[in-house]
């Protein structure tokens, strides 16, 4: 897609949609690169910003989904060297059937972040 393309369908789209993420299926082989995920770059402020945007995405944190999350400064390939920026990762995985099982017993199939799991 073109930018005036981009733009135009970016501008079409109905706004403030439930995020539709699709869940990684349990046990999950390779890479998930072609996977439903968010990728953000940039400043602690920017990923902030953004990531207050995306808070409905915690509910995926519960007895039968997780998230898959990674929020690090970023480094530089050859030396390793801090760069001052920072990367954020954002996936919906499936739990397995043990874990599903083990959170209904136990009432845990809500919500798991109130409860600091």
């Amino acid at each position: 897609m073109k930018k005036a393309e981009m733009l135009e369908h970016w501008q079409g789209i109905e706004p403030d949609q439930k995020i539709k993420i699709g869940v990684v299926p349990y046990k999950h082989q390779g890479s998930t690169y072609a996977e439903d995920g968010i990728r953000i770059t940039g400043s602690r402020e920017f990923i902030d910003s953004v990531l207050s945007r995306l808070k409905d995405l915690l509910n995926h944190e519960n007895g039968s989904t997780r998230l898959q999350v990674n929020y690090q400064e970023s480094k530089d390939r050859a030396t390793g060297a801090p760069l001052g920026s920072y990367n954020a990762y954002i996936q919906v995985h499936e739990r397995g059937g043990e874990a599903k099982m083990v959170n209904a017993m136990f009432g845990n199939g809500k919500n798991i972040i109130s409860r600091g799991y």
